[in-house]
């Protein structure tokens, strides 16, 4: 299940990746790129910081495969994905759904604290992106008022939460990953967002 979930997350950064780089009209090696970058660079940091070398990506093509081949059906099939935002944002709520379990689950192994767990599955989530977005010359979200890396901390919470009841260990992946989708969504279509310091 726990390998599972690293290829989905994968698969659903790299798309996202790539729908970022079509927008930006980036040639079919800069899409690749930044499909690459977003579907590994969080991991890879994660994997860097708990002295998990060569990195999980290294050791393990099926990754690498998988973005290709993502970044390929993703574009092969672009003008079948109606409404780009709306596509980005599902295919990025995915991942960073799934990505903040897995980094949860990789501290845990590590035999770390759960608060730096919680964190390590934040930052899993979210580097990705945030290297994407610098790379496409755009302000990271999760540095932006929108409900971001608040979604990944709150799914991070509730699998230490939702691991002490009597459940199996493949439905504490599912409801984690589903409480960060669920409140990125929720966020997005009521406009949630953090507190504004700044006068308008």
């Amino acid at each position: 299940m726990f390998y599972i979930l690293d290829i989905l997350g994968t698969i659903a950064f790299a798309i996202s990746g790539v729908l970022v780089a079509l927008n930006k009209r980036m040639d079919a090696f800069g899409i690749l790129i930044i499909a690459f970058v977003t579907a590994v660079g969080g991991g890879t940091l994660r994997d860097v910081l708990i002295g998990e070398t060569p990195v999980s990506w290294m050791k393990d093509m099926t990754f690498i495969y998988v973005v290709v081949l993502s970044t390929i059906f993703a574009v092969i099939f672009r003008t079948k994905i109606d409404y780009l935002r709306t596509s980005l944002l599902l295919f990025d709520t995915i991942g960073i759904g799934l990505y903040t379990v897995v980094g949860v689950e990789k501290g845990i192994s590590a035999e770390l604290h759960p608060i730096i767990c919680v964190f390590l599955g934040t930052m899993s989530a979210c580097f990705g992106g945030v290297i994407r977005d610098i790379l496409c010359n755009e302000i990271p979200v999760i540095f932006r008022k929108e409900v971001y890396a608040t979604a990944c901390i709150l799914g991070g919470v509730t699998y230490f939460l939702v691991i002490k009841l009597p459940i199996a260990s493949n439905f504490v992946f599912i409801i984690a990953g589903a409480v960060v989708i669920t409140v990125r969504l929720i966020a997005v279509r009521f406009k949630i967002s953090l507190p504004n310091l700044y006068k308008d």
